[in-house]
């Protein structure tokens, strides 16, 4: 199986601060892979380098064989790569379609005058669009608020919405920031669900930067581990977790928590 995405030998400092060094793993197509590590130890930097958010100070980035390295943000999305993030960035008073909406301009390519005549080409991405929009409502099980302000919804819908705006990119590789940090446990299981059911029915690869535990060990593929910038640990799930530096690092913390 093949690599969708490489990263090699990816850095980033900010002043004297070495926030991400030699960081180099690669995610083969048709998975899902986990970025873990305690706080601080530089996943989402990683991500926003791969995203094209962050210039990385060195190192590259490469997505389905092309380098991609230090793109700006909207390439990303034309490349097709989709990213959610830890923050809610929901038009709160906008609908649920029309956030979603929001996602499929990557994919039009009308002009201000094209838009403002509506017609030919215009008119028929449009309809695709919104077509393309209501299967995503069905696929996340919200054809009940399709019409609702998204303020208005609970957090773990308006997550649903979010992750719906990044489907509406048509991406390849999905990039999910933090996705059930606030969530209660049913709110937990249900995003757990959807992306596995990205992966297997929409096919496409998903990266996620996660902290609960259990939403990791379930539905990973491939664990990359991280502290304080530096790569630490990579494999499955079960080889991750029973690795000494990974259950120092990330999961012992963990544990003694929850003691």
């Amino acid at each position: 199986m093949n690599a969708i995405l490489e990263v090699s030998q990816l850095g980033k400092s900010f002043g004297g601060v070495h926030a991400v060094q030699d960081v180099s793993f690669s995610v083969k197509r048709g998975t899902i892979c986990s970025l873990i590590g305690p706080n601080g130890a530089g996943k989402t930097t990683v991500f926003n380098m791969i995203s094209g958010l962050v210039p990385p100070t060195r190192g590259t980035v490469r997505f389905e064989g092309e380098a991609i390295t230090g793109l700006p943000a909207h390439r990303m999305a034309h490349r097709g790569l989709g990213r959610t993030f830890q923050n809610l960035a929901v038009f709160a008073h906008a609908s649920v379609v029309d956030n979603i909406l929001v996602g499929m301009h990557s994919q039009l390519s009308a002009n201000p005058l094209t838009a403002a005549l509506y017609w030919g080409c215009v008119r028929k991405q449009e309809i695709e669009a919104r077509r393309r929009v209501e299967e995503i409502v069905d696929f996340l099980e919200i054809q009940s608020v399709r019409d609702l302000p998204v303020g208005t919804l609970s957090y773990g819908l308006q997550k649903r919405v979010e992750l719906g705006r990044a489907l509406a990119m048509n991406p390849r590789l999905l990039l999910l920031d933090e996705m059930v940090s606030g969530m209660n446990q049913e709110e937990t299981e249900d995003i757990a669900r959807f992306i596995l059911d990205i992966k297997e029915q929409l096919d496409v690869t998903v990266l996620m930067v996660e902290h609960d535990m259990g939403i990791v060990m379930d539905i990973s593929d491939q664990v990359v581990v991280l502290e304080f910038g530096k790569k630490i640990g990579e494999g499955t799930p079960s080889e991750v977790s029973q690795d000494p530096r990974v259950m120092a690092a990330y999961l012992g913390n963990a544990r003694s928590d929850a003691a």
